[in-house]
């Protein structure tokens, strides 16, 4: 006989025959009595059970039902819960409310909770009205969860003003007694190091920070000092002692929290009228929690340290920014000065922009040929080359020669929203990808921008030559030519080594290698015969593109006088973008002047020249 098809299964068990006398509801040895006989006996010992549960039902549900103070009591604690102070404040009676102000109750609330760290409240339950002293009370449970102290727990005896609550400062935490406050006095481990991508301290010690490298060391590490009102109250919500340096600018504030480590110490009860959320040792205190410090974690950043040096020596403590990113990680090697921090037009680097869209579009051919001349009527606005020169020929001079006269009709003819979406692409209207997202916020970097609407076609043509309302940094104008140095591909350029404190932000193909492969020939014409010639070195091709932006007329310059036609002497800006050597690109450089006197090409591209040539 064949076997189950549940081979090694349990056999069922056999059917139970019923007889047919308990079928038909006769008598059986198998179910007992008949079955109205049963049903009498059951209802008989189940009339006490019934009894007694819809008693303890009734008393249940009184219990649970509490009392109109209990149900105040909650609702004010829940209304702490959800950070409704003034859901709180309207549970307290009149003669309450006559003596605390909401203002004064809110920031007795908000006080507490920073003194104690407090991230999020846990109310529990309430009982009462019992009387105490005499007064009348009802009890709430409410734990008070920390970040430096866990949770703190305890019950609130909140007194009765009427048929309402009443209320004193020292309800606003658990474990108080009248006539108290919540304090604390905390500490901080020692300062975690910040590194060069070798290993060489960037900043290091305690209070003073130090650098083998000395001050060029700054402009990454930043310094630590006495934080502003506004950074003290962040600070003194996290924990931070107020009599502890910070981190005030640069990866020091960026990175302020890791650096310090975590605060420890001890949570007091203080008199009310003690300072407030740090309590000098001076004042006693009875015990609440403690907590223990914990060490800071050293940030290693991308850093050469010996292009660092030389970055800020070539900038020479002028006003402007420099950055050196490795052209094809993107990583940053080297800053100086404002190299994120203080966006101005980039003038005519941004050219680089602008024939990009020009190629796509197919608006650039590189042996088409334009009219030498100094100043072109574009969108109804007389624009002039840079010194009123004459300037025109193929488009690859023109280029080379930076030639406005080209440039701001070809910006027209582009179309701002071609423009715009190609600018964007090179990371215009988007935060820097330095750090992530946290230590960005921390020190609120200013983006790149680029108007999404730039206007009629006189703004249009000034947005083409790097002027109007378009704004870039060191850095973002350093992405574009690491974007060209790449192929065309943007690369992020983080700061930091360890990829969980880098920014999420990936690669963008911004456009294809052909077109990189022509921009990267015109920026070399710029080195070779242009504007650019000053970034030249011995055996090494630089591709390259200069910039100078008017910035307005030079208040401290002699001015033409009345009925010249000579032009006001401008405040100016000068830049310079490069990347080399142009075949196998190791670095991309950018470095802006501010208020420069001279054109980028005579004063920026020397500093790029320099730092490339101590670089290569």
């Amino acid at each position: 006989m064949d076997e189950p098809e549940a081979r090694g299964a349990a056999a069922a068990p056999p059917r139970t025959r019923v007889p047919r006398e308990a079928r038909s509801g006769g008598q059986s040895r198998l179910f007992g009595p008949p079955r109205s006989e049963r049903q009498k006996r059951f209802r008989q010992r189940a009339i006490p059970l019934i009894v007694i549960a819809f008693v303890s039902f009734v008393v249940g549900a009184i219990i649970a039902a509490g009392s109109p103070e209990q149900d105040r009591a909650k609702r004010f604690a829940e209304a702490w819960a959800a950070q409704d102070f003034a859901g709180m404040y309207d549970e307290l009676g009149e003669t309450t409310q006559s003596e605390y102000s909401l203002e004064k109750f809110t920031n007795a609330y908000e006080g507490a909770q920073t003194a104690s760290t407090a991230t999020a409240i846990d109310p529990g339950d309430a009982e009462g009205p019992d009387e105490q002293d005499g007064v009348e009370v009802v009890g709430v449970d409410v734990g008070v969860r920390t970040s430096l102290f866990d949770e703190v727990e305890g019950e609130l005896q909140i007194p009765l003003d009427g048929d309402k609550l009443g209320w004193a400062p020292h309800l606003t935490f658990p474990g108080l007694a009248p006539g108290e406050r919540v304090g604390r006095r905390l500490e901080l481990d020692k300062r975690a190091a910040i590194l060069a991508a070798d290993g060489t301290p960037l900043a290091e010690g305690q209070g003073s920070r130090s650098s083998p490298l000395g001050s060029d060391a700054i402009d990454v590490a930043g310094e630590v000092g006495a934080p502003d009102a506004e950074q003290m109250k962040k600070l003194n919500e996290q924990g931070y002692p107020s009599d502890q340096a910070t981190g005030i600018s640069g990866l020091e504030l960026a990175f302020n929290s890791r650096l310090a480590g975590k605060p420890g110490g001890e949570l007091l009860a203080v008199p009310e009228d003690s300072p407030l959320p740090d309590v000098p040792k001076s004042v006693e205190g009875r015990m609440l929690a403690t907590s223990e410090t914990e060490p800071g974690e050293p940030v290693k950043t991308t850093i050469d340290p010996e292009l660092q040096e030389v970055t800020v020596s070539a900038l020479g403590g002028q006003s402007g920014g420099v950055v050196v990113l490795d052209a094809r990680k993107g990583s940053v090697k080297a800053l100086a000065g404002s190299a994120f921090s203080s966006p101005q037009p980039p003038g005519s680097t941004f050219k680089v922009i602008t024939t990009t869209a020009g190629l796509e579009a197919d608006q650039v051919k590189l042996d088409e040929t334009f009219a030498v001349v100094s100043e072109i009527n574009a969108g109804g606005r007389v624009i002039s080359n840079a010194g009123n020169e004459l300037c025109g020929g193929t488009f690859v001079q023109s280029f080379a020669h930076s030639c406005n006269t080209v440039f701001a009709p070809l910006g027209v003819e582009i179309g701002e929203q071609k423009l715009v979406e190609v600018a964007e692409r090179y990371g215009f209207n988007e935060a820097p990808s330095l750090y992530e997202e946290e230590a960005l916020r921390a020190v609120d970097l200013p983006s790149p921008e680029i108007p999404e609407d730039p206007g009629d076609d006189v703004d249009l043509a000034a947005t083409a030559i790097g002027q109007g309302q378009v704004l870039s940094t060191p850095l973002n104008m350093a992405s574009i030519a690491q974007t060209v140095a790449n192929r065309g591909v943007r690369k992020p350029t983080p700061i930091i080594s360890d990829p969980k404190l880098q920014s999420d932000q990936k690669a963008v193909e911004v456009t294809s290698p052909e077109n990189a492969k022509v921009l990267r020939f015109l920026m070399e014409q710029v080195v070779k015969q242009g504007t650019g010639v000053a970034a030249q070195l011995p055996g090494v091709t630089v591709a390259g593109k200069t910039g100078t932006a008017e910035l307005g007329p030079d208040p401290n310059a002699p001015q033409p006088p009345p009925g010249s036609d000579a032009n006001p002497t401008q405040i100016l800006d000068a830049w310079f973008i490069a990347f080399a050597p142009s075949e196998k690109p190791r670095y991309a450089v950018a470095v802006m002047l501010i208020d420069a006197g001279a054109d980028g090409g005579e004063v920026a591209a020397p500093i790029a020249q320099d730092i490339l040539a101590a670089a290569l």
